[in-house]
């Protein structure tokens, strides 16, 4: 859907499991504005294998829905799944700048379970304005500078990668829990002044390698490759330096992020979204796949006359709300500042009665998020994209990064 023609504008591309969505928003005197929006259903998980064959089915989606919706722009940010990339709060002792990046690369060996040189690392300092010093860099620095030199096909495959997880041992694994539960808040040093306080992100080389092949196949100019949760706080909480945990709902997988002053600090993800609600109805009611997704949609978790829905959908909620309560708990622990609400993105937030279900449930306020809110647009417009919004919060929050 064509809606302007100015030019300096950046598509936001979010590939999910399940589908692939697409804005285009243009820098209007400082604002992000709507340009056009486009996205593609899934019949499988296209994010599951890497195959060169599954690699163009992807670019020629990302190409056709760029073509129908008449999308100008050729310069693309993506997200990496929050399942792919590995993130921690760690804690060091004040040093010299040029001694912190080894620091920081010794200390992720504690919490990855994949060998350093298997990744690209990412820090930023969280608490930096009691400390002087500045940032490392960034990944899209990072992804340039490693594969400025190396062909993809050179970059190990993702079995291989599989294998390596696999072979990590207990005690690194036990590491890396131990490691994630580290939030520190700046405590003293024995040198008497705060300790770095560092949110390190590390991304697998062979999946960074995977969607610089995606998007080569497009035409496209990748600008940066980001992780899904730096999209969404950004879409979806925008200024807010107030504690908030976003609970995105996808159709197989959810992610759950703890957003602190702005930055994600936790994230996690299960295999578990509106897919498994689906097959749960499906399933106790003998009905079809699309007599079931109409069953959800239309009960959700009211209390009505058919109570057989609602109830089958509580159940298949359980593996989710466990995890929420899971990081909830553990965000809680570490002594940090209370989470204030929760925000729901992803296309089964939509799912009747569910904000006031998890508000009970959790004595915390429930909202569906908007993220369009920040975005300029044709009023005439705003029924369409309050609906379609939660599923679109990623490729929006992508498409603002650089306006």
């Amino acid at each position: 859907m064509q809606l302007f023609s100015q030019a300096n504008s950046y598509l936001g591309v979010d590939i999910g499991t399940a589908s692939i969505k697409i804005v285009e928003l243009e820098n209007y005197r400082g604002q992000a504005k709507l340009k056009s929006f486009g996205y593609a259903d899934l019949n499988t998980s296209i994010l599951s294998t890497s195959t060169e064959k599954s690699n163009q089915l992807i670019a020629d989606y990302i190409q056709n829905i760029v073509k129908k919706s008449r999308m100008e722009s050729n310069q693309a940010i993506a997200a990496l799944p929050t399942f792919s990339v590995f993130t921690s709060i760690i804690s060091l002792p004040p040093m010299p700048k040029k001694d912190l990046g080894e620091a920081i690369k010794w200390e992720a060996k504690k919490f990855i379970p994949l060998p350093i040189e298997d990744m690209i690392l990412d820090w930023k300092i969280l608490n930096k304005k009691d400390i002087q010093v500045e940032e490392s860099s960034n990944i899209s620095a990072n992804i340039s500078k490693f594969f400025k030199s190396k062909k993809i096909e050179e970059i190990k495959q993702p079995e291989e990668i599989a294998k390596k997880v696999a072979d990590s041992t207990e005690t690194e694994a036990s590491s890396n829990a131990n490691e994630v539960a580290n939030f520190m808040s700046g405590e003293k040093s024995v040198m008497g002044a705060k300790n770095y306080r560092i949110l390190l992100t590390a991304a697998p080389k062979n999946l960074v390698a995977r969607y610089l092949d995606i998007f080569k196949r497009t035409n496209l100019h990748l600008l940066s490759l980001e992780t899904e949760a730096f999209a969404l706080s950004r879409a979806l909480i925008g200024n807010d330096i107030s504690s908030v945990m976003i609970v995105d709902i996808g159709s197989n997988n959810t992610d759950i992020c703890v957003i602190e002053g702005g930055v994600p600090i936790l994230n996690r993800g299960i295999d578990a979204g509106g897919s498994v609600i689906t097959k749960a109805i499906m399933n106790s009611m003998n009905v079809n796949l699309d007599r079931a997704e109409q069953f959800k949609r239309d009960f959700g978790l009211m209390s009505g006359a058919n109570r057989s829905v609602p109830n089958t959908i509580q159940n298949a909620l359980n593996p989710m709300i466990n995890e929420i309560k899971y990081v909830f708990d553990l965000y809680q622990r570490q002594g940090n500042a209370k989470i204030e609400k929760i925000v729901l993105a992803g296309g089964s937030s939509f799912l009747p009665n569910l904000p006031s279900y998890l508000a009970q449930l959790l004595n915390l306020p429930v909202i569906i998020g908007d993220p369009w809110d920040r975005i300029v647009y044709p009023m005439d417009l705003k029924p369409v994209l309050q609906e379609i919004g939660p599923r679109m919060a990623a490729s929006i929050g992508l498409a603002m990064r650089d306006i």
